[in-house]
């Protein structure tokens, strides 16, 4: 069984990718998304940490800092999903693929991408009726600090879309007739 999670990878910049402009586009955007997302993560280790060493050495707590870690964790989540689909390094079981013939195991990867799509296509448009009403309505967290959560679902939003449009991307791409060298 082979997976991406042996080993930590450094992402090379976009380069030739298919799809044309619209596939260099989804790259590019994943690639500064990933670069943001990761800033993030650190943000949200030292923001914990933070957390722990004030509580125990200072003896006070704060009460911002949970919900900015979890903003943090869950856009660094959702808003780098497409990349990992660009990549296909989503955890999967293998076990099926070596034994499949290429031309099944084609159609199971469409079968399976389109799936996908239509979960996280209805998860966009869900996203965007929450982030509407959020922004409209002005919701806020139930804590002392009560950041607006327009920007946690705004962050989901974006995230699902971007999946949702690279999920279609790779679909596109699997049924379009494929050219042979001459």
């Amino acid at each position: 069984m082979v997976h991406t999670l042996d080993a930590v990878e450094t992402l090379p910049a976009p380069t030739v990718v298919a799809g044309g402009w619209v596939g260099r586009t989804l790259a590019s955007i994943n690639y500064a998304i990933v670069l943001l997302s990761s800033i993030a993560l650190v943000i949200a280790s030292f923001v914990l940490t933070y957390s722990v060493a004030s509580r125990y050495f200072l003896h006070f707590s704060t009460d911002w800092q949970d919900e900015l870690s979890v903003f943090l964790i869950v856009g660094a989540v959702f808003m780098s999903s497409a990349s990992i689909q660009e990549r296909r390094g989503h955890v999967a079981i293998e076990a099926i693929v070596g034994l499949l013939p290429a031309r099944v195991n084609h159609v199971r990867q469409i079968m399976v991408d389109s799936a996908s799509f239509v979960f996280c296509a209805f998860f966009a448009w869900k996203s965007w009726l929450l982030l509407a009403e959020a922004w409209t309505e002005n919701f806020h967290s139930d804590s002392t600090w009560a950041p607006p959560l327009w920007i946690p679902y705004s962050l989901m939003t974006v995230g699902m879309t971007l999946l949702s449009l690279q999920l279609l991307m790779q679909i596109v791409l699997a049924l379009a007739p494929r050219r042979r060298p001459e």
